[in-house]
């Protein structure tokens, strides 16, 4: 299994509309993605270590799927449709890392 995490820096006057991002721009995602999409997540960050610290991150997402050659070949015709949606909700350049998991939950 593959997680692709998108972490959206947390950069002082950044615009990040997280109602948007959750109705609109990921379930546009898990359409686009169909099948190879199991399932996904999105953290909307609090904090950093300590309670003074801000979330390096304001949002993040996390998509599942069965391997890379299953999301490249979802995600890949798609792919300038989800871009262009971004600047809906956020001025921010998203971080893209693509992992294998090794372990799930436990």
């Amino acid at each position: 299994m593959i997680k692709v995490s998108v972490m959206y820096p947390n950069t002082p006057g950044a615009r990040f509309d997280h109602d948007y991002y959750l109705d609109r721009h990921m379930p546009l995602v898990q359409a686009r993605l169909g099948a190879a999409c199991l399932y996904y997540t999105v953290d909307k960050g609090l904090s950093g270590p300590t309670p003074e610290d801000r979330a390096p991150y304001v949002a993040l997402c996390h998509i599942h799927c069965e391997s890379l050659a299953a999301f490249q070949s979802a995600f890949g015709p798609h792919a300038e449709e989800i871009g262009a949606d971004i600047a809906n909700y956020t001025d921010l350049t998203p971080v893209v890392q693509i992992s294998e998991v090794v372990v799930g939950e436990r």
